[in-house]
């Protein structure tokens, strides 16, 4: 693999298809691990320094010889790691003890984005949401944080659990699919399981444990407990293909969800119409106009964009 490529799949520029070829790279050989993991080293131990001219220099005249500048930088960064007891982007995730380096997505309000992880596991990422995940799984486990809301298409391996982490609580399975919806600044919690088995674990309060089954969520109450709800309808997790559907919810809650799909804050000063619930789909595509003027069929309301401020104010 040419150390340009590397060294942007490094920096996070590098195109999806970049990050594709990397990986199954990384798959073929014990080798090819070896090298990527060296290069990161470098690449990490420059940064540390400053080193941005050695870095562009580096990408300029790649070989596949570290030069003894390069090495240089090695020790003195590894002294200054052990000194200040920094991490490089780096934990341990394999039985040998190998190292491999983090990735993170996050994705801005109003857009969402699907990736695929290195075991082949689908992703997609809900606005406001972020992954963080390393390159190559270990060989016991393969562990991924979710700070938002998910949906998970789990590439089964019986060998090796797929666990995702929240601040709120911790799911395990094998193979199966199941939305999440944990943003940390949020106090609501809930996992949605579409297909194969889920084992929920609560941080909080009681520090709840179950197994959820197929068609059910489970909802994490505030003293930690968790509670199991059937699920009938499985429009709201269509997020994932641009659409915002909803069910009977109140105008409140889908104020919330236009928030979190547009990036704007709303301001519902109109307080009457906070006792109205409504049933809708709307395409995100359409825009958060479209989605007001559609409510406003229903019940009377005014509204006003400050767009310089991304406030919208309901009146």
């Amino acid at each position: 693999m040419d150390r340009e490529t590397l060294y942007k799949f490094f920096e996070g520029t590098a195109s999806y298809e970049e990050e594709v070829r990397i990986r199954q790279w990384m798959e073929r050989s014990r080798e090819n691990k070896r090298e990527f993991l060296k290069e990161r080293k470098m690449f990490d131990a420059m940064l540390l320094l400053g080193d941005e001219k050695t870095i562009e220099e580096k990408r300029r005249h790649a070989s596949s010889r570290l030069s003894s500048l390069g090495t240089e930088l090695i020790k003195m960064a590894a002294i200054v790691v052990a000194t200040l007891g920094v991490s490089i982007l780096y934990q341990i995730v394999s039985d040998k003890n190998e190292a491999a380096p983090m990735q993170s997505f996050y994705v801005p309000a109003g857009q969402r984005v699907r990736i695929t992880l290195p075991d082949g596991t689908n992703v997609w990422l809900n606005a406001r949401t972020k992954i963080v995940y390393p390159t190559v799984f270990g060989k016991s486990a393969r562990q991924v944080t979710i700070d938002g809301e998910a949906y998970f298409d789990v590439a089964e391996d019986k060998k090796r659990p797929f666990i995702v982490e929240t601040n709120k609580c911790d799911m395990e399975v094998l193979g199966t699919k199941f939305n999440v919806e944990g943003y940390s600044d949020k106090d609501d919690f809930e996992v949605t399981l579409m297909e194969g088995s889920v084992r929920v674990a609560s941080h909080i309060g009681l520090r709840d444990t179950l197994t959820l089954k197929p068609d059910s969520k489970a909802c994490l109450q505030k003293d930690g407990k968790l509670k199991v709800v059937p699920v009938d309808d499985y429009n709201p997790y269509r997020w994932k293909e641009g659409l915002i559907c909803f069910r009977n919810e109140s105008f409140l809650s889908i104020m919330n969800d236009l928030e979190k799909y547009f990036g704007v804050s709303i301001v519902v000063e109109h307080k009457n119409i906070l006792k109205y619930y409504f049933t809708g789909k709307f395409r995100q595509a359409d825009g958060i106009d479209y989605a007001l003027r559609v409510l406003q069929r229903d019940i009377r309301f005014k509204y006003e964009r400050d767009d310089e401020n991304q406030i919208i104010y309901i009146r």
